[in-house]
C-alpha cells in the first residue's frame, strides 16, 4: 500500500522533481528514524503515508496564493490527502491521522505523538540542507526540534554538529 502510495505521489507530482526527491527522502528518513526507534506497526505505516504526503498542497497552494509557505500548505494539503488517500483505498483513521500530520507538520510546538515528531524531524533534515542553512542555523535547530536518538544522530553526523 505505501509503494502504491509512493508511486501515485510521484505520478501527481509529474515534471516536479524537486518536489519528488524531496518527499522521497523525507519518507527514507522518517522510515529509519521510526523504525530505529521501534514504532509500531500502524505508527510506521501512518507516518510513511505523511511523509510521501507532508506536501501534497505545495501546487494547490502555489496556484492560488503564489506562494507555498508551511502555514498555507497545512491548510490545503489535509482536504487533498483526504480525497487522494480514499481513492486509493486507506482506512478512514489512518488517513485522519495522516491529515492531522500534514496540517500539522510546519507547527512545531505541542507536538502529540512520535509520528508527528519523526515527521518534523525528518523534514527538517532534508530542509536544512535543501535550504542551504548554515551549520549555527542547524544547530539551533537541533537543539530546538531534535528529540529522538536516531533523529540527532543523524542531524549531528550531517551537518557535522556537536
Amino acid at each position: 500500500m505505501i509503494n502504491k502510495l509512493h508511486l501515485a505521489m510521484i505520478e501527481l507530482y509529474s515534471g516536479d522533481a524537486k518536489r519528488i526527491q524531496h518527499f522521497c527522502k523525507v519518507h527514507s528518513y522518517a522510515k529509519i528514524i521510526a523504525e530505529t526507534e521501534n514504532v509500531d506497526e500502524k505508527c510506521l505505516f501512518i507516518l510513511e503515508a505523511a511523509a510521501l504526503t507532508h506536501d501534497i498542497g505545495i501546487h494547490l497552494c502555489e496556484e492560488k496564493y503564489g506562494d507555498c509557505n508551511g502555514k498555507l500548505q497545512e491548510k490545503e494539503g489535509p482536504a487533498l490527502a483526504k480525497k487522494f488517500l480514499e481513492e486509493l483505498g486507506f482506512d478512514s483513521d489512518v488517513s485522519e491521522r495522516v491529515q492531522y500530520l500534514i496540517a500539522h507538520h510546519h507547527t512545531y510546538d505541542n507536538i502529540d505523538g512520535i509520528d508527528y515528531q519523526i515527521l518534523v524531524e525528518a523534514d527538517f533534515l532534508v530542509n536544512i540542507m535543501e535550504d542551504g542553512l548554515s551549520k549555527e542555523a542547524a544547530l539551533k535547530v537541533y537543539h530546538r526540534i531534535f528529540k529522538t536518538e536516531c533523529g540527532k544522530k543523524i542531524c549531528k553526523e550531517m551537518f557535522d554538529i556537536c
